[in-house]
Formats: structure tokens, C-alpha cells, sequence
């Protein structure tokens, strides 16, 4: 089973002591927090084509990269890295080939509904007392809209100082070559840019 290999892999990596050279602090040493999507083909390729490393940045992973609530969990991630951590900069990191520009909420539902975790009259009922499933699971049609919209939500946000430089990237999955979407200092009006 997965989980007893991964625990006794965990024993042995312990034991031989193979965690010193990811020791670090709380605080992310180049003062950067990183929203990005969750695909597995970004966990090693990303923090190598933005040479970070253990303890540099704090690195929020979710389904698109994609900030779906001002007053939810990512924003309140962020809000907490910025005033707790120190972090100075936020990059919004989308990627080429993302599942979630190809999401599609009837196939999702139809599966919930095919492994008998809801029937059509508990999504139904969701429905009625005002979640839009179909909203809540959708992603996006283009991942530059998608990171621009992130980036707006971020600098517009009432607790983000305005001194934050937000930037938009995009990265192809396959060479992690990064396209410039949004040069986060052009924003900054008024403050110093890095």
C-alpha cells in the first residue's frame, strides 16, 4: 500500500537525517509568495525555472492557480504572508495545456453522481440554496485572462498594500520556458519599484 511505503520511506529519511539541507525558517528568504495550479508536472519544473529553493518563497498550489474568492483561503494565505511572513511580492503563475481551461462541470457532476456521493436531488438542493456547481467547478477558457483576473482581484483587494508588486506569468509545463504576462513593478505607481 501507498501509505506504508511512504511512512517507511519517511522513517528511513529521518533516520539517515536526510532533512538538512531543507532547513529553514518561516520566513521566505526572497520575500515572494507563488500562486500556481497544483499540476504534478510543476512540483520539481517550477521552483527550478524560478531558482527557488526550500525556503525561499511561500508557494500556494491550487486547481487553475486560480483565486476564486476575495475572502477565501488562497487570499487569506496571501494576506497572512504579507503581514506575517514578510513577503514583499506576489507572482500569479498560470501554465500552458491546464486542465482547468479544458474543465468540464456536467463531466464532473455526472462522476459524483456515477460513484454515489450525490444524486440529482442533493446537487439539486446545492443548487437551490444558491451554489452554482457549474460556476464553482469551471476553470477558465484562457490562462491569460485567467491570471490577469487573479492579478486584479490581488491588487484590488482592500488588505493588500498597494506597495506589492503582483506579476503574471506563464509557464509551459513541458521546457519551463516563463512568459511575461504582467510586469508587477509597472503597476506599482507612486512606490518604489524593485
Amino acid at each position: 500500500m501507498l501509505l506504508q511505503e511512504i511512512l517507511e520511506y519517511n522513517d528511513q529519511f529521518v533516520e539517515d537525517k536526510e532533512y538538512l539541507p531543507y532547513e529553514g525558517t518561516k520566513f521566505p528568504k526572497k520575500r515572494m509568495i507563488v500562486v500556481t495550479c497544483m499540476d504534478a508536472r510543476l512540483i520539481e519544473l517550477l521552483p527550478k525555472a524560478l531558482n527557488i529553493h526550500n525556503g525561499d518563497a511561500k508557494v500556494i498550489k491550487t486547481a487553475g492557480g486560480t483565486i476564486t474568492h476575495a475572502f477565501g483561503s488562497i487570499m487569506r494565505s496571501i494576506v497572512t504572508a504579507v503581514y506575517e511572513l514578510n513577503a514583499e511580492e506576489i507572482y500569479i503563475i498560470g501554465h500552458h495545456n491546464c486542465g482547468m481551461s479544458q474543465s468540464n462541470p456536467e463531466g464532473t457532476l455526472q462522476k459524483i453522481m456515477d460513484r454515489g456521493v450525490a444524486t440529482p436531488e442533493i446537487l439539486s438542493s446545492l443548487e437551490y440554496a444558491g451554489i452554482d456547481l457549474h460556476k464553482w467547478l469551471f476553470g477558465f477558457t484562457n490562462v491569460v485572462d485567467s491570471i490577469k483576473g487573479n492579478i486584479d482581484l490581488v491588487r484590488n483587494h482592500p488588505l493588500i498594500p498597494k506597495e506589492v508588486a503582483v506579476h503574471g506569468l506563464v509557464i509551459a509545463p513541458d521546457t519551463g520556458k516563463l512568459d511575461l504576462i504582467v510586469n508587477g513593478y509597472e503597476q506599482l505607481t507612486g512606490h518604489d519599484k524593485h
